[in-house]
């Protein structure tokens, strides 16, 4: 099933945030290859050659925003310039800051940072870029939450209760847009292996870490494919998904919470 522009074919673009790597990278690529024109979105400057190579390799229509989105007049002028390239029919809230580390030993900048990017930023673009995605004949919100977001943890700091923010506001803008157009799907995946220092620290998990590590370009392929059939909740890992919904709290959490503080620690 292949994404339909609408009306505005020649004009419409799906929007990806924190594309210039990772998971972002792979969103990018999977659209382009479905001949989806693009606006990336990025803090790195290397998001122009990314952009660049889609334009060449798949012949689309792919234009970038460098932004912080760390930043609330950055994504405010982010969006400006997005709805001034043209119609969006697609939102993919990608980007998002995280990492392990004890709470008492995180500064209030950074936990500051990881709110701002995680909750504030896909909130304010979506609000943004809403009259617009609703003027489409259909579009589509993807919000890339965590596993996180279903299991509390030590040593995350306020990564999942970012995230779980992110999961309950996907969940209620779908209900109260489910009507009109626009569908709005959640993606919880797991682990990724976006580098080889995540994939040794997965792997130093042994057989839990191998079986919920999973390719990026695996995950965005997915997304895109369940995000056009009107999925509401996206599972790209059985195994973790099982994990976070099916076992009690009780259990899991104290779990978890060992093999990240293994991890601190062993830093």
């Amino acid at each position: 099933m292949y994404f339909r522009m609408g009306k505005t074919d020649s004009s419409s673009f799906a929007v990806v945030t924190g594309a210039s790597r990772g998971l972002g990278r792979a969103f990018a690529v999977e659209l382009a290859q479905r001949g989806i024109n693009e606006i990336l979105v990025s803090s790195n400057e290397s998001i122009s050659s990314l952009c660049h190579e889609l334009i060449n390799q798949y012949h689309i229509d792919c234009q970038y925003v460098v932004s912080d989105l760390t930043n609330e007049e950055s994504v405010l002028e982010a969006a400006k310039e997005i709805l001034a390239k043209g119609d969006v029919s697609m939102l993919i809230n990608n980007a998002g800051l995280g990492g392990s580390r004890a709470f008492e030993q995180t500064d209030e900048a950074y936990i500051q940072k990881i709110l701002h990017l995680n909750v504030f930023a896909p909130s304010l673009l979506i609000r943004q870029l809403l009259p617009n995605l609703l003027h489409q004949s259909h579009s589509y919100i993807l919000n890339v939450s965590s596993m996180a977001a279903l299991t509390p943890m030590g040593y995350k700091m306020v990564y999942p209760a970012s995230k779980s923010y992110l999961y309950a506001l996907s969940k209620s803008l779908r209900a109260e847009f489910k009507l009109r157009g626009l569908t709005v799907s959640v993606v919880t995946p797991g682990a990724m292996a976006t580098s080889p220092e995540i994939v040794q620290r997965i792997e130093k998990q042994k057989l839990f870490g191998k079986l919920t590590l999973v390719p990026p370009e695996r995950v965005a392929r997915k997304c895109v494919r369940q995000l056009l059939r009107g999925r509401s909740e996206i599972v790209v890992n059985p195994v973790s998904w099982f994990f976070s919904k099916i076992i009690p709290n009780w259990i899991k959490v104290p779990i978890l919470t060992r093999i990240v503080k293994r991890e601190v620690e062993n830093r």
